[in-house]
């Protein structure tokens, strides 16, 4: 299906300073936060505004783990894909990307803002949102 998944040239730089701030371990933990945060939201990206990939590349092992067939499922149900679908890997990048500049204006917006409160703050949120359902 893919190897790797490159973020675009101006996230390489945010996936970085994100991880340091968050202090959550790897920049692969910060990416995948970024991917399962875009795909939280109530909107469906378009594949025509993907962005370049001339940023920080992450090999589908290193992203993934051995989670990689819960992440591909989360793309096939937001977009009705089948799990081999072409496209799949390019969803990944536009969520990827997406995510990254969602948090990243968290983040300019609150500077005090930490790892572990803004995961706290992302779950509870989450789990508001299915008591309301």
């Amino acid at each position: 299906m893919f190897t790797s998944i490159k973020t675009s040239r101006a996230n390489k730089d945010i996936v970085t300073d994100l991880s340091r701030k968050f202090n959550l371990g790897a920049e692969n933990i910060i990416a995948r936060i970024a991917l399962t945060y875009s795909l939280s939201q109530n909107r469906l990206l378009l594949l025509s505004d993907i962005a370049d990939s001339q940023g920080k590349e992450y090999s589908k092992n290193v992203l993934f783990g051995s989670n990689m067939p819960y992440y591909i499922g989360l793309i096939c149900v937001k977009y009705g894909l089948y799990k081999t679908d072409k496209d799949i890997p390019k969803y990944i990048k536009l969520h990827i990307d997406d995510g990254l500049q969602l948090m990243n204006k968290e983040l300019r917006d609150n500077p005090n803002l930490n790892g572990y409160d803004y995961l706290i703050d992302k779950i509870e949120t989450g789990l508001n949102g299915l008591m309301e359902e």
